[in-house]
């Protein structure tokens, strides 16, 4: 991946696409058919979507149907998450046809499986790291799952490509990313960060892109598109430009 990316992200839940605020379900907002979304932005440029099923996060059901739809519509490359824990889900996530999957509980919770899938399947998984503090949460954000340096430090050794770093204290609140958590993980490690949660702004992506030399390859914005803070082009053409 070149240059810096912006990731506009696209959560579904019970087939629409929606918005949460700190992942709690009684915010849900929703804003209209995922497929219609996803094709508004592959129109204004993105090269990437963060393409969620939340109903599998929670353990709540499935979209699958809909996110192959959601995949096979346009020509983008996709980050997929949500409900990936075991070597059945992995499989059946993976032939989406997505370019990347996103491993968020199964990192912690079953270490030894996750890294094995590291192993064998490299730069097409990231592992999602939603943090609270310093400790990390799973099951869709609703239970703790230890010590976040503590569980970088494994699975660099493990050799993760990349991690999706979530502060779920910000995420959907518009209040600005974690700029301080950001560096300290890129001071802490050299594998690459896709920073998420809390973009209300395009100088906020402007900050998060100026940590790009530090190790920040992109940033997932979701809540900020939705409420038309600024638009998807706006923010492509800041961060293509920014090398």
């Amino acid at each position: 991946m070149s240059g810096f990316e912006i990731l506009p992200a696209i959560d579904v839940k019970g087939g629409k696409a929606v918005r949460l605020v700190r992942g709690e379900l009684s915010t849900e907002t929703q804003y209209g058919e995922p497929v219609q979304v996803a094709q508004e932005f592959a129109a204004a440029g993105a090269r990437w979507i963060h393409l969620v099923d939340l109903d599998a996060a929670f353990g709540q059901g499935s979209n699958f149907p809909l996110i192959k739809k959601v995949i096979e519509s346009i020509d983008v490359k996709i980050e997929l998450s949500g409900g990936i824990r075991n070597e059945d889900s992995l499989i059946k996530a993976l032939s989406t046809g997505c370019n990347r999957i996103n491993l968020g509980t199964a990192a912690l919770e079953n270490p030894e499986w996750s890294e094995d899938v590291i192993a064998r399947f490299g730069d097409k998984v990231a592992v999602g790291l939603d943090v609270k503090g310093q400790k990390l949460s799973s099951r869709g954000w609703t239970k703790s799952g230890g010590d976040l340096f503590e569980t970088i430090d494994r699975l660099d050794k493990a050799g993760c490509s990349r991690y999706v770093v979530t502060d779920i204290s910000r995420d959907g609140t518009l209040i600005g990313p974690n700029l301080d958590l950001l560096r300290q993980i890129t001071k802490f490690t050299s594998t690459p960060i896709i920073a998420s949660g809390g973009v209300s702004s395009i100088q906020d992506v402007k900050s998060v892109s100026a940590l790009s030399e530090s190790g920040v390859e992109g940033v997932i914005i979701g809540k900020a598109l939705y409420a038309g803070a600024f638009t998807l082009r706006e923010a492509l053409a800041l961060a293509h430009g920014s090398k």
